[in-house]
């Protein structure tokens, strides 16, 4: 039946903050912490996610180390939080350690330790305890004095000298400790440091650990706080060689703004960057800017699922050995002869060197010529020294490619290709060009922008172009099979044998009176498959999918008359008493109330009476229903004898008997039979023995925000109305906004979603296009916008439907109330009318600007008028068509200013 799973707002968890965080990346590009919190039923560990922490301001003194710890699973925040000025309890920062020496995976694996009595700690701690017991981080002796305090010692905060032990105890120091144990510090209170202690004091200020504080003191007892105790443990990786499973270090080979690689021991590693990733270098707790990080320097990335949480620059040199040579050929063994003078070398090359042309273009080591100066670059810390990449400097190009064809230029016989690494390059021609399509002869002017091509290069001149599709065509025939891992279409022309094209990778399906179909709705058979049109593009790989004819029937409302197991053999009776058998395959689709359906599943199920909806071909069955639930809106509502009529698809008319059934409807609690209307749209969930309504979850269609996605629990966290709140999406199907099928990884914080709700579950799941930018006509002979986005592309948006224009706090439904220049945000609501809001504008002189709050400040008109605003990190700000830095703006510079929710999306210097 129906999940049990709570989908209701995050604020109404009550929960326990542990202490330890691990970093969570979200599909669409941004990341968030999640704060793994205990259940104070279960007393078991449970993950939320929420976004980066708030109160850790930018340019704080620890920012840069509580990111990187909580990147590594170190350290934890708590609904957003990370509480930075808390002090921290011994039981907290034992924890911390354990996990800080990356050993947690030996907790509850080694000796029995017989605890000191009274000695107490939370439920949560015991094994982080035991195992520091084990690895003798604490000191039974001294944790028996501590366990005679009124206080519990787990819940004991820690101190700073108690805490210069555990650094160094982690650290694996002792030594250093024994040795200057007799040793007094310069601090003006060293009398009131521990002798216990001093020698662990000495040596984590030695190490650079920790230092004093105001007036030359140590402050032995005082206390630590969590920003405190995270820059002591980042300090100290430093001393460590500790290997973290999601931490690589290696060689920038390659840096965008969307990602990043690595040549790490000889291989490269690629990560994904978004607007949340932190970069800093070794050196500095000052962030910098994605620009700083250059190719061939020593990084550090923390990653999850892919993406870069965490970046830092451990050497900025070029960690490269640059050898300019002349090549003279290659030998067996992927092995590349030069030479320099009289002198001849050869060097191996592997499958992850990069070889390039002069213009950066990947090529083949076969392509390159001999006598073409070259430059190696080969990696100089480790043994294999390894070739990272082989340049071109200058030379003949001789190689051959595919691409697509950008342009044609017969003037100057110039031809532009996109080759198949989306880099672009340009060759000419002479009268020896050889054009061809289908073993046709073209002229070079009947070539077409965005044709598939193959193509040979000679001597820096393109000799011939092979057409292999031209931009876009389809095709007809019948499905045969899809490929099981949903890649690849066998499919049969009329009189034909079977073919096999590749599946883009989200190819549009279309099939008469199915809303979204999916790969898995489309019938494969080897007599009596769907006719199909299929499109392909210029790769041949099939994009659309249109389901012309199907020769599927089906029997709904029929009844399970028996089932044998052992022959796969179903005989039911259909709606009109009439009995038919049917053949059971592992090809047959299973529906019943799973979310995995296996056919030993199902078949406890097909007993006697159950009725079942089946789709069938000759005596194959193609799908079987077994149902659990009807769809629809009701029609009728008999109190009396409750009962519920309900119009189903395909105009079918249900009643259903109810007894006490359970109701959900988002966003309402105590939901009672009194809220299901004639009228409503609705789920109605059977009973087992489908006799009567056990559940009736009301339909909705919600708009909202997207704040965070957690694609490790399939869940995302949403807003709207003021209200934030948690969904699963494991049930749910998930579209983009010109209905393409997407997955959870997709989605990214701040896009607009349509949610489709069964009571308070996700069932359909639809990316809203959000258009923001600059109105250049508002043509209301046509019904169109025409919007220049921040990133300078031209859209024009048709408007279908119902208009709201959101202009001041007033609504306005003529197109023509849009003036150019206006800028806007443009998206459609559940129900199909465009909203488009008219962004404030704001014309005032220029401050300053906060780069570590990303507060823009402007000089006040009146003394109790709003002067500080955030700006968006991709704010576009300009003077005409050129781009500005904030840093350029100067004081009383006369700028207007766009804002959306209060936000800055765009500066405009006059």
């Amino acid at each position: 039946m129906h999940s049990k799973r709570s989908h209701h707002s995050i604020n109404s968890k009550k929960v326990v903050s542990a202490l330890l965080v691990s970093m969570v990346a979200l599909s669409s590009g941004t990341a968030a912490f999640a704060a793994e919190t205990t259940s104070p039923v279960t007393n078991q560990v449970v993950t939320t996610s929420s976004s980066v922490f708030s109160d850790v301001k930018s340019g704080f003194f620890a920012e840069k180390h509580i990111y990187k710890l909580a990147a590594q699973g170190i350290l934890l925040g708590d609904k957003g939080l990370f509480r930075p000025n808390d002090g921290v309890t011994q039981q907290e920062a034992i924890t911390m350690a354990i996990r800080f020496m990356n050993i947690q995976d030996q907790m509850n694996s080694g000796p029995v330790i017989t605890w000191p009595t009274n000695f107490t700690v939370g439920n949560y701690f015991k094994p982080y305890v035991t195992l520091a017991f084990q690895k003798k981080l604490l000191d039974t002796k001294l944790v028996t004095d501590d366990a005679k305090s009124k206080t519990a010692w787990g819940e004991k905060k820690a101190n700073r000298e108690w805490i210069a032990e555990l650094l160094v105890r982690a650290i694996g120091k002792e030594a250093d400790a024994a040795s200057s144990a007799n040793k007094a510090t310069t601090f003006a209170d060293n009398s009131k440091i521990s002798a216990s202690k001093l020698g662990f004091v000495n040596a984590a200020i030695e190490m650079g650990l920790t230092k004093g504080v105001e007036g030359n003191r140590f402050d032995p007892l005082g206390s630590v706080t969590r920003g405190q105790l995270a820059t002591f443990f980042s300090r100290g990786e430093a001393l460590m060689d500790t290997k973290y499973a999601n931490a690589n270090e290696g060689i920038v080979t390659a840096v965008s703004d969307k990602s990043i690689s690595l040549f790490v021991n000889g291989s490269v590693h690629s990560y994904s960057l978004n607007n949340t990733t932190s970069y800093y270098t070794s050196d500095s707790e000052t962030k910098i800017p994605l620009t700083d990080v250059k190719l061939y320097s020593k990084v550090m990335v923390i990653e999850n699922s892919g993406k870069a949480v965490y970046v830092e620059v451990t050497d900025p040199k070029e960690q490269l050995e640059n050898i300019e040579t002349t090549f003279e050929r290659l030998f067996p063994g992927n092995s590349i002869g030069v030479s320099n003078n009289t002198a001849f070398a050869s060097y191996t090359y592997d499958n992850n060197t990069l070889f390039q042309d002069v213009n950066g273009n990947k090529i083949e080591p076969k392509d390159l010529t001999a006598g073409s100066q070259i430059v190696i670059k080969r990696e100089n810390f480790t043994a294999n020294k390894s070739l990272v990449m082989v340049q071109v400097k200058t030379g003949v190009v001789n190689k051959s490619g595919t691409g697509t064809l950008e342009t044609v230029e017969s003037n100057t016989k110039t031809v532009t290709i996109k080759n198949a690494l989306g880099t672009t390059e340009s060759y000419k021609w002479d009268d020896r060009l050889i054009v061809s399509y289908q073993k046709e002869i073209l002229s070079p002017a009947e070539l077409k922008n965005g044709s598939a091509i193959k193509y040979t290069i000679q001597n820096n001149i393109i000799q011939s172009i092979e057409v292999t599709q031209a931009v876009e065509r389809t095709l007809r025939g019948s499905i045969y099979e899809v490929g099981t891992n949903g890649t690849t279409l066998t499919y049969k022309r009329d009189g034909g044998a079977l073919e096999v094209k590749l599946l883009s990778d989200k190819p549009e399906i279309v099939i008469q009176g199915i809303d979204k179909p999916l790969l898995s709705d489309l019938i494969g058979d080897k007599t009596a498959g769907d006719q199909v049109e299929l499109t392909l593009d210029a790769k041949e790989l099939v994009t659309k999918i249109v389901v012309l004819n199907r020769q599927m029937e089906q029997k709904p409302s029929s009844t399970v008359v028996s089932y044998d197991a052992k022959s796969k053999l179903l005989t039911v009776l259909d709606a009109n008493k009439k009995p038919f058998v049917f053949t059971l395959d592992d090809k047959t689709k299973l529906i019943y109330n799973s979310s995995t359906p296996t056919l030993t599943g199902m078949e406890s199920l097909l007993t006697s009476n159950r009725r079942i909806n089946v789709s069938y071909i000759g005596n194959r069955a193609l799908s079987l229903e077994v149902v659990y639930k009807y769809d629809g809106t009701i029609t009728a509502i008999d109190t009396a004898s409750r009962k519920i009529t309900l119009q189903g698809s395909g105009d079918q008319s249900i009643t259903v008997p109810y007894s006490n059934p359970t109701i959900e409807m988002y966003g309402k609690s105590n939901v009672s039979m009194s809220d299901v209307k004639i009228g409503s749209s609705v789920s109605l969930v059977l009973s087992n023995n489908q006799d009567t309504v056990q559940s009736i979850l009301m339909k909705s269609v919600i708009q909202f925000e997207l704040v965070s996605v957690d694609t490790a629990a399939n869940r995302i966290i949403v807003k709207s109305d003021g209200s934030t709140n948690q969904l699963y999406l494991d049930k749910a199907v998930i579209i983009g906004d010109s209905g393409q099928s997407l997955k959870i990884s997709d989605l990214q914080a701040g896009q607009i979603l349509n949610i489709t709700l069964s009571g308070n579950t996700a069932a359909n799941v639809q990316n809203i296009k959000l258009l923001i930018g600059q109105v250049l006509t508002a043509d209301t002979a046509t019904s169109s916008v025409t919007v220049k986005d921040y990133n300078g592309s031209t859209e024009v948006f048709k408007i279908n439907g119902a208009l709201k224009i959101l202009r001041a706090g007033s609504i306005n439904t003529n197109l023509s109330s849009l003036v150019a220049t206006d800028r806007v945000e443009i998206r459609k609501d559940v129900d199909g009318t465009t909203i488009i809001k008219v962004l404030n504008l704001v014309t005032r002189d220029f401050w300053k600007y906060d780069s570590s709050t990303r507060e823009f400040f402007v000089k006040r008109q009146y003394t109790t008028e709003n002067n500080r605003y955030v700006l968006a990190p991709n704010a576009y700000i300009h003077q005409g068509d050129t781009t500005l830095l904030v840093q350029s703006l100067k004081e009383n510079d006369n700028i207007v200013l766009y804002l959306n929710n209060d936000v800055i999306v765009e500066v405009r210097k006059p």
